[in-house]
């Protein structure tokens, strides 16, 4: 099935247009908040299409992203009551009690290793503001966890050039599928 090599295309044309670094900004932004697509999606394929932007592209990211991440700091902090109904009929309400009790574990480090993994980074805003985090650290390692992230992700698609781009067209059908399986199985081994 060609899911994704057809998504993988689509992506490139839009890493192309003239708004694409506005569309990362917003699917950055929202992704740290409520939105469920990592932006790695379009980061990659713009930076592919556009080497020399590679770095403004990641840091586009990395500063959205963060944004996002405040905003769902402050829904955990102001209207958790509003959104646990959300968290529940979208499957991430053990996701959230689990977040919850390494908070009060690991505190910040969590913040960190939730912005550099593949982790929904979305549930640890959220409930870093619901546990009432200390802020200025949780902007720290919000920023410094999602950089890490992006910026590696801009380094190898820049690095790798048009082999990294062969690379993406031959196999994305199969990293996609082995990639949605491993969500799964994350998502079933939280629950």
């Amino acid at each position: 099935m060609t899911l994704f090599s057809s998504l993988y295309d689509k992506a490139m044309a839009w890493a192309a247009h003239r708004n694409a670094a506005w569309f990362l900004a917003m699917l950055s932004f929202a992704e740290s908040s409520f939105f469920p697509v990592p932006p790695d999606v379009m980061l990659a394929p713009m930076v592919l299409a556009r080497r020399k932007r590679a770095w403004v592209y990641a840091m586009i990211t990395t500063l959205a992203s963060a944004a996002g991440g405040i905003a769902g700091y402050f829904i955990g902090l102001l209207a958790f009551d509003a959104v646990a109904s959300f968290l529940h009929s979208m499957g991430y309400w053990q996701a959230y009690l689990t977040a919850r009790d390494w908070f009060s574990e690991w505190g910040v480090w969590v913040i960190f290793i939730a912005g550099f993994s593949p982790i929904p980074y979305k549930v640890f805003t959220i409930s870093a503001g619901a546990v009432s985090m200390a802020f200025l650290p949780f902007v720290i390692a919000s920023v410094i966890g999602r950089g890490a992230r992006f910026f590696l992700v801009a380094a190898l698609m820049y690095w790798g050039g048009k082999k990294m781009d062969q690379f993406m067209r031959q196999y994305i059908d199969r990293i996609g599928w082995l990639f949605l399986v491993l969500v799964i199985l994350i998502y079933f081994l939280v629950r």
